[in-house]
């Protein structure tokens, strides 16, 4: 019997052999029908729940592990005390646009909030705005104030 894997391994990324149509096919065909009227959340959920695993250190691994998970190009266009701005552009956004996978960005907004929080040690939310004339999402992230 394998043993459940607790964190997840960097290097396990590099050895998945995979097309992605299986993946879109799961993700954005059997998810949300197997999930219902919850799937956005649970969705959001099953992302922090991930970025836990894979428990990146910097921008820069979140920004890799995008790449990896073929969710496209992130990148952050604005930061205030608060408050944090990120664009998701790339191939795969427009792609998913195109043939009408799913313009929901749950779980990569949800795998982002836990990222940042690990990185900055503040609880944050995150909320997902498509912005299909200039071809991207926005992900802004909200920080809770300190009391």
């Amino acid at each position: 019997m394998q043993k459940r894997m607790q964190e997840f391994d960097r290097d396990y990324m590099e050895q998945l052999i995979t097309h992605g149509a299986g993946h879109d096919i799961l993700r954005f065909v059997s998810l949300p029908d197997l999930l219902g009227e919850d799937a956005s959340s649970i969705l959001y959920v099953l992302g922090k729940k991930l970025a836990r695993k894979v428990n990146p250190a910097s921008m820069e691994q979140i920004e890799d592990f995008f790449i990896q998970m073929g969710w496209g190009n992130l990148s952050l266009v604005k930061q205030k005390r608060h408050e944090m701005t990120f664009e998701l552009s790339g191939a795969p956004v427009v792609h998913r646009w195109k043939v009408g996978l799913g313009k929901e960005y749950r779980m990569e907004a949800g795998f982002l909030a836990a990222s940042i929080e690990q990185i900055k040690e503040l609880m944050c939310e995150v909320v997902d705005e498509n912005v299909p004339k200039r071809e991207h999402v926005q992900f802004h992230v909200y920080f809770a104030k300190e009391s």
